[in-house]
């Protein structure tokens, strides 16, 4: 009989790989009703669901190749995130940071291969369309906050659309109507994705896209304060940012022009940055789950039972509702 897995429970229960390994590894902190909770041990309980048997010889080996850990603040939820997955499995993950160099990746492939690796997660710190080394098809394989353009590896992705939507109709459930966006450089897929959702909360609640709301592109706090202060002369009443440190240049840029942040206009960011509750009012903002999405990809490696399907898994990205955002003046 086959032997129960977490993507088993996941369908038993309704909710995705992420939230069973969550709740099964009973991991700190984790945004999870108490319902949810209830419903994910039932159904472990109902498959009789139990973890492999750590090695007692010879130790579980995961691969985890990331482009690079030090312009952002997200690398560290991917390694913890693996670590703490694996860790429960008697499994270990080797790292190592490529710089997207072909000649690193396939040093490390080769290195992953040679020790007998059960797998190689392929990570990007930026969600974007990822082109696999050649070697990456020596293993099985995974691409973590990545897709590849023909399909061929299977994904794990945050749910950007579906953050900007929820972070969007936070603004109209306040009453906002005047919405300006700053989104990211058009070249980056969650820049547009989080577009699209912007424009899909309006739309479902029978509000006009007006594109004189929509900014030129930000990627710094410096552009965020810009294009903010350019969408003023078109009189928002809220913004939504395509990112944290961009809210936080269109703090400066509100402040500058005799406003009040969360008063005169709400701003609603997104990645949670470690900055974002350090803001004066602390920023509303949606959450990254870097860490969720790894041990997703980790826990799918380890548990396989045969070739991996080549599927695109979104977690949802979570809103952290904080003191910019109010009712318009």
């Amino acid at each position: 009989m086959k032997r129960p897995t977490m993507n088993d429970i996941a369908l038993a229960a309704g909710v995705s790989q992420a939230t069973v390994s969550l709740v099964l590894n009973e991991v700190a902190n984790a945004r999870i009703a108490p319902e949810t909770r209830a419903r994910v041990q039932e159904a472990a309980q109902a498959l009789g669901y139990a973890r492999k048997p750590s090695r007692a010889e010879g130790q579980r080996i995961i691969g985890l190749m990331i482009d690079d850990v030090s312009y952002t603040p997200f690398a560290a939820p991917f390694l913890e995130g693996a670590r703490a997955e694996a860790a429960a499995s008697g499994a270990m993950v080797m790292v190592v940071v490529t710089e997207a160099d072909p000649v690193q990746e396939e040093a490390a492939l080769r290195q992953f291969a040679s020790m007998g690796a059960e797998g190689v997660i392929l990570a990007s710190l930026l969600t974007r369309e990822i082109t696999p080394p050649a070697g990456l098809a020596r293993l099985p394989a995974i691409l973590l906050n990545g897709h590849d353009a023909g399909g061929v590896y299977p994904s794990v992705v945050p749910g950007d659309v579906l953050g900007a939507f929820a972070a969007t109709e936070a603004l109209i459930k306040a009453g906002h109507r005047r919405i300006a966006h700053i989104p990211g450089e058009s070249w980056g897929q969650a820049s547009n994705d989080r577009q699209a959702g912007y424009k899909m909360a309006l739309a479902s609640h029978d509000i006009q896209f007006d594109p004189d709301l929509v900014s030129e592109p930000a990627w710094t706090l410096a552009t965020g304060r810009a294009r903010m202060a350019a969408l003023l002369d078109q009189r928002p009443t809220a913004v939504f940012c395509f990112a944290d440190r961009i809210a936080l240049g269109a703090y400066e840029a509100i402040r500058a022009a005799g406003l009040r942040v969360g008063q005169d206009i709400s701003v609603v960011g997104f990645d949670d940055d470690v900055l974002a509750q350090q803001m004066t009012p602390p920023l509303t903002t949606v959450v990254l789950p870097h860490e969720e999405m790894a041990r997703w990809a980790v826990a799918r490696l380890l548990e396989r039972s045969g070739p991996l399907v080549p599927t695109r898994v979104k977690i949802d990205c979570t809103l952290v509702e904080r003191g910019s955002v109010a009712a318009p003046r």
